[in-house]
């Protein structure tokens, strides 16, 4: 009895942990918008509490956020930033700018940083300026940048992600940039996992696309499924 007891005070130990995204996010731009992507692991300890989270979250018609960090306090900020630009948008009767979505949002996170855990990356199209991406580390601070990626599969990307993307890239071209390096950051990072959802944005709209993990390119090394592909499935 005293190992079943032990083994409960473990478990137990294990699942109060905060529960993490863990995560791979990262969003680029391209000749006409952007490409949003992310993996869908979340975990708390070693446990994965959910293999399909969305990560991808909108916050207005045509600017979505990227989470990673704490599942709770990335939702949180979220919710806020979505309250606040509805409220902003019918005083406004306008289109809301990605700047302004990325503004209010580091400002939350900067404002509360000692609180938070939160790594966001916040991108989408305005008629302004077109597709845009921002991002926002820990502790708040906001860099517009022409691609970003954030969590911890990153980590070993970075290479992959300076060397392949480009200036001007079509829509395609953006879209399979961020398929592979998400693909690539799940199959070394341990804390990123299940599969894909990217979100391409521009002035025509928005599309959804969903990438099961059976159907993601293998890397060097791992086990390929058989019929994998490249191309992910659009689910708008």
């Amino acid at each position: 009895m005293d190992h079943l007891r032990a083994y409960a005070d473990a478990l137990e130990k294990e699942l109060s942990q905060e529960v993490s995204l863990g995560t791979t996010i990262m969003a680029a731009t391209f000749d006409g918008g952007v490409v949003l992507g992310a993996d869908s692991r979340t975990s708390t300890g070693n446990y994965i509490a959910n293999r399909v989270t969305d990560k991808v979250t909108q916050l207005t018609d045509r600017v979505y956020v990227c989470r990673s960090g704490s599942a709770a306090d990335t939702q949180a900020i979220s919710s806020y930033v979505q309250y606040y630009l509805h409220q902003h948008q019918m005083e406004l009767n306008d289109e809301i700018l990605v700047k302004t979505a990325a503004t209010l949002a580091t400002k939350l996170v900067y404002s509360n940083k000692e609180m938070l855990q939160a790594g966001l990356i916040v991108a989408g199209y305005d008629s302004r300026e077109g597709g845009q991406v921002y991002a926002l580390p820990l502790g708040g601070t906001l860099v517009k940048v022409p691609f970003s990626i954030g969590g911890s599969g990153s980590a070993y990307i970075y290479g992959f992600c300076d060397k392949n993307w480009r200036p001007g890239m079509s829509e395609e071209d953006c879209q399979a940039f961020v398929v592979k390096a998400v693909g690539l950051a799940l199959a070394r990072d341990g804390s990123s996992g299940g599969c894909i959802r990217t979100v391409v944005i521009t002035k025509d709209g928005v599309r959804r696309s969903f990438l099961p993990n059976n159907k993601i390119p293998p890397a060097y090394g791992n086990l390929s499924f058989q019929g994998s592909t490249a191309m992910p499935v659009d689910t708008a």
